[in-house]
């Protein structure tokens, strides 16, 4: 027997899928996953700017201010764990994990506003002073960091 006839020959039956069909549907999912998970930072983004006093995006390009920087990249880095995390715990069934990674992520958006709000009236750190001040300040970190955890926690409740 020759080599090529040693080989394990599968036949095809209508439950086979092509590498193709399974390549195409595998970059379909990660496309829609990926244009959601654009759609959800940018409505994060807009969130964060009506949070936040001024234009944000005048903040962050035009003045420059870090600390308007670092709570938008601190709270679109959050709102990114809670998008993987429901891309995770999807299961690879794409209807549903879209539809779950739209919810997660809109509730990630709303607790991480409501989170901003609340820790501006506890610990009596003002957003409004804060994207005022031309250097970057402690209590932006400490706002930053809080927005990552908020994240981190509503990703891992996903999961």
């Amino acid at each position: 027997m020759s080599p090529d006839s040693q080989l394990m020959r599968f036949p095809q039956t209508a439950d086979t899928v092509s590498l193709a069909e399974t390549l195409a549907r595998d970059a379909l999912a990660i496309a829609s996953y990926a244009a959601l998970g654009v759609l959800l930072l940018i409505i994060g983004f807009y969130v964060i700017d009506l949070a936040t006093p001024g234009k944000l995006s005048r903040l962050i390009k035009t003045d420059r201010n870090p600390n308007a920087t670092l709570l938008a990249s601190s709270g679109l880095a959050a709102v990114g764990l809670i998008v993987a995390a429901s891309i995770w715990s999807s299961g690879g069934a794409l209807h549903e994990g879209l539809l779950a990674t739209l919810v997660y992520g809109l509730v990630g958006i709303a607790v991480q506003t409501v989170a901003m709000v609340v820790f501006d009236l506890a610990a009596g750190i003002s957003v409004r002073k804060l994207v005022s001040e031309p250097e970057l300040q402690p209590g932006t970190r400490l706002l930053a960091v809080t927005h990552l955890a908020l994240g981190l926690i509503t990703a891992v409740a996903v999961i």
